[in-house]
């Protein structure tokens, strides 16, 4: 598969993982819509494009990570529901990914709320 065919069968994966996700994943839903409210916010926030477009990248990372997380989460699954330590340490580090990776949107949204009220240009 070539060309656009293959780009093709690439868009409708990754619709199908998308309704996947959203019927699934909690997390997911609750960050896809965080994501949304990001972008007018991130522009009402700022005075720059580039700055809104750095604010409301660093929530799409979230969801990104997210979804990252959520694949470690099936493959453990998938491989058998018993108790090991390996699968509870991978999923557990996809955990901390998806926390970490929040990290970034705090300190910088954080950032943008400090230079809006102090009439700062950000």
């Amino acid at each position: 598969m070539k060309g656009f065919a293959r780009l093709s069968a690439a868009y409708r994966n990754s619709k199908t993982g998308f309704g996947d996700i959203w019927r699934g994943e909690e997390a997911f839903r609750l960050e896809f819509i965080i994501f949304l409210i990001s972008v007018p916010a991130a522009f009402w926030l700022t005075e720059r494009p580039i700055a809104a477009g750095i604010l409301i990248a660093s929530v799409l990372l979230v969801l990104v990570v997210e979804v990252l997380n959520s694949a470690i989460e099936a493959v453990v699954d998938r491989i058998g529901p018993e108790r090991h330590e390996l699968s509870r340490m991978a999923k557990d580090f996809g955990s901390l990914a998806v926390l970490l990776t929040a990290f970034i949107p705090g300190i910088l949204w954080l950032c943008a709320i400090y230079a809006k009220l102090t009439g700062q240009v950000f």
